[in-house]
């Protein structure tokens, strides 16, 4: 529920108040850390690298920079509507970072901040730095917490691959310009690996990170080959629950010159698990294939339940068409995974490293699943341990290889036989694609199914820097053919029900109902009729006010309290003060919560100001039940006996509070 605001409404007539929740302006937790032996805060720095990623859940974001200095930093977040002329409100939420030293060939200090209780449906704005060293404002934008969503998956950029780093920045900017254009409500942006071509080469970094997009979405980022050997990777790019233990390194060493672990996240209705396929033996010190199985099948027996897909992602494609399908680790996971995910329910694998596109057959213990599948099929329905792998493109046009051809060495396990049903391609590929041009591929996350599409983001034409440059000598895309935004690949995934039929149904979000108040009935003139003259000292009249009806549905049971207050009282040109009427607040009928307010005295009992000031009448705690009240109140008028005969009238004012 979205944090508002509290309202307030006053005079004889209906006020309505939206329910919303009191926790901090922005609806925003604050987690602290500290640095470790930082620096006088007043040392300038320079903030660049700044990447938004994403956290381990959609209330979750993750901001990763580096800095020249080593500082006390941290990022800086509020909703977008509440900037002033660009200017963050004072109540801002602030998350400190912490971070360490880069590598020597890096220079410099990395910094990260998790921001955490984030809000559905809401843009927000957020800096990073410190007081007077603030970088430019970014956005994003979250958005429902629940339901259906998509995502992005794209194939290694690989800066730097073509021998032009210029262009292949230019490709790649392109690429997330024309997909989130596309796409502009997808909701992560999910890495194959191999964001650049050399570990810890910066300037590849800079290019790779240039593009706004990459502030705006949450990026997810996956180790690749070209990204293991150095620690850049890690300094750029945090992730969350992320297992940095020795196992998970192909050297075994976290502390040593390699970036490495594997990590998972749930966003709504998936769960995602990372692996860096780098360390896939054991001979270099890592745990190899055994360890991400054993990581896998822990985060899915303690997670799993939490979401209705399961979703893998790593760099080395073991079922790719092209230059890497016979690689002999790719042969090495081909054998030891396949088996693992089919029994752990996996529905889909997201790979790189292969530059080209591939879609498997369902695959099941490392075979293909049903024999009568057919190539290229619009709808799959894999039974129980049926997975679907994915190898995504080039995204940047940097690289692309082109497919190979299938041997004789058998159509299961570690094999890279000949399809019987397509005999150009691999057993395990329903379909397979090359056209030296760019492309990403969507994911739509819905109830029943999940979508694959596999979508051109360019054609031969630049930016296309594998082409531009001679690094392939053809291109069979045509632009009137199959322009930007067609579609190379399609596939229904239909989920496996089991023996029996599942029941689903989706619950929204219940209206955060109303907190209101009417007088109930007629709203006649109070009338206290003729004072009475008490033995000459004051004159004194009583009644009740016309009653107030209070109706509260709201889900929040936040607090709610009625008061009033009433004006002089008036007739011509004489008056009287209204602190000589009091009251005695009463609660009809039960309900709602509802507790009546003290009494208060006439000003001509206790020299006070009686109603002539906001008094209540009353009111309920949070938590309080719904309902509905009948709040009314005994008037006590006391008037001193110097007061001019005469008509006299006030107007007594209703205030309703809430949160």
């Amino acid at each position: 529920m979205k944090a508002r605001t509290s309202k307030r409404a006053s005079g004889l007539a209906r006020r309505r108040m939206a329910a919303g929740a009191t926790a901090a302006a922005l609806g925003l937790t604050m987690a602290l850390s500290g640095l470790a032996t930082p620096a006088s805060a007043a040392d300038p720095a320079t903030l660049s690298g700044i990447i938004l990623g994403v956290g381990a859940n959609e209330t979750q974001r993750i901001v990763t920079w580096y800095s020249s200095a080593d500082t006390v930093q941290k990022v800086q977040v509020a909703p977008t509507a509440s900037l002033v002329n660009g200017e963050f409100p004072a109540g801002a939420a602030t998350f400190d970072a912490i971070g360490g030293a880069n590598i020597a060939t890096s220079g410099g200090f990395n910094r990260h901040a998790t921001l955490s209780g984030l809000q559905e449906k809401i843009q927000y704005s957020y800096r990073v730095g410190s007081e007077g060293n603030w970088s430019p404002t970014y956005s994003f934008k979250t958005q429902d917490f629940e339901g259906d969503y998509d995502f992005l998956f794209y194939g290694d950029p690989q800066i730097g691959s073509s021998g032009n780093v210029a262009k292949d920045q230019a490709g790649w900017q392109d690429t997330l310009d024309v997909s989130l254009a596309a796409n502009p409500d997808a909701e992560l942006l999910v890495s194959g690996g191999d964001q650049v071509e050399t570990a810890n080469t910066e300037s590849q970094w800079t290019a790779f990170l240039a593009p706004d997009k990459l502030r705006q979405y949450p990026w997810a980022a996956t180790i690749g080959n070209h990204d293991v050997g150095g620690k850049a990777y890690e300094q750029h790019l945090f992730t969350p629950n992320t297992d940095r233990s020795g196992a998970l390194y192909g050297n075994g060493n976290p502390a040593g010159t390699q970036s490495g672990g594997d990590y998972w996240y749930i966003y709504k209705d998936v769960l995602f698990i990372d692996l860096n396929s780098n360390s896939y033996t054991t001979t270099s010190g890592g745990g190899g294939d055994a360890a991400h199985i054993a990581y896998v099948t822990d985060v899915i027996n303690q997670h799993g339940a939490e979401a209705k897909w399961t979703v893998l992602v790593y760099h080395h494609a073991i079922y790719s068409p092209a230059d890497h399908a016979k690689d002999g680790d790719n042969k090495v996971r081909r054998v030891d995974f396949p088996t693992a995910f089919s029994n752990l329910g996996v529905d889909l694998v997201l790979q790189g490293h292969d530059h080209s596109y591939s879609r498997s057959y369902e695959i099941k213990n490392g075979q293909k699943a049903n024999p009568a599948e057919q190539p290229g099929a619009a709808d799959v329905f894999p039974g129980p341990g049926g997975v679907i792998y994915v190898t995504g493109n080039s995204a940047s046009g940097s690289k692309y290889y082109d497919i190979t051809a299938p041997d004789n060495s058998g159509t299961s396990g570690a094999g890279n036989g000949a399809d019987p049903l397509n005999p150009n391609n691999y057993w395990y590929n329903s379909v397979q694609n090359q056209e030296h041009v760019r492309s990403y591929v969507k994911v739509q996350v819905r109830n029943d199914k999940l979508v694959v599409e596999n979508i051109r983001s360019g054609t031969c034409a630049a930016p296309n820097a594998a082409v531009e440059l001679g690094k392939v000598s053809w291109c069979n895309n045509t632009t009137a053919g199959q322009p930007v935004g067609s579609i190379v690949d399609k596939v229904t995934v239909h989920p496996y029900q089991g023996d029996g039929q599942s029941i689903q149904v989706s619950v929204p979000n219940a209206p955060p109902g109303e907190f209101g108040w009417t007088i109930d009935g007629y709203n006649g003139l109070v009338d206290l009729g003729t004072a009475v003259d008490n033995n000459g000292d004051y004159f004194a009249a009583t009644g009740q006010i016309n009653p107030i009806l209070v109706s509260d549905n709201r889900r929040s049971l936040a607090p709610w309290s009625i008061s009033a207050s009433t004006s002089d009282f008036r007739d011509a040109d004489k008056t009287f003060s209204g602190a000589y009427l009091g009251w005695t607040p009463k609660v009809l009928v039960a309900g709602a919560g509802a507790q009546a307010s003290g009494a208060v005295p006439s000003a001509y009992d206790d020299h006070g100001q009686g109603l002539s000031v906001s008094r209540g009448l009353g009111w309920a705690e949070q938590g309080h039940p719904k309902g509905t009240a009948r709040l009314g109140a005994d008037l006590d008028l006391k008037v001193p006996d110097s007061v001019d005969k005469g008509n006299y009238r006030s107007t007594l004012t209703i205030t309703a509070l809430s949160s």
